[in-house]
């Protein structure tokens, strides 16, 4: 394992796309599922996040949970720092839907500042898919519950990154609009 951290980044990259190669996201378009870890760390860096622990973390913050990763895997290829940031905001799909919910909103103002950012910026790039593309069997109801959701476990995030918070606010009031309920 390398230890240059933008080398780690890249390859936090080539991992995550390898690993959701075959997966697609529930929009409308069904886009390719490696571009939401690929946006959620370039919203991070287009708000002053330049640690590339916490931008590698964001690239692989869905592999744990939604493909056959290990964390083990994740520590072995990119170390216990970036490991730990991911597992923290990784949820445990033995669990029911509502409850992963549920804990999110509960362990968020506990999370590291680095999974809060990825927390953060990972809750406004759905938010915005929510309102833009939304999956084809969501109703306006679930959209909007679904916005109030990431409000409430973003509550409990902020305080880490001013700009990327009003950002999140921005996005949340213009998809409110953009689905009419706002």
């Amino acid at each position: 394992m390398t230890t240059d951290p933008l080398g780690m980044l890249l390859r936090a990259v080539r991992f995550a796309a390898e690993k959701h190669r075959a997966q697609r996201r529930k929009d409308s378009d069904g886009s390719p599922y490696i571009n939401h870890p690929v946006s959620v760390a370039e919203l991070l860096s287009n708000h002053g996040v330049a640690d590339l622990v916490t931008l590698s973390a964001a690239v692989l913050h869905d592999t744990v949970e939604d493909t056959e990763t290990s964390a083990e895997e994740i520590r072995r290829h990119f170390g216990h720092e970036v490991a730990d940031v991911v597992l923290e905001v990784t949820d445990d799909k033995t669990l029911p839907k509502a409850v992963r919910k549920e804990l999110q909103i509960q362990r968020a103002p506990n999370l590291s500042d680095r999974a809060k950012l990825v927390r953060l910026g990972d809750k406004a790039c759905n938010a915005m898919d929510v309102g833009q593309r939304p999956p084809p069997d969501w109703d306006t109801q679930r959209r909007l519950d679904y916005l109030d959701w990431t409000e409430r476990v973003v509550a409990g995030c902020r305080g880490v990154n001013p700009g990327l918070e009003a950002y999140y606010d921005e996005v949340v009031t213009a998809e409110r609009r953009r689905i009419g309920a706002g």
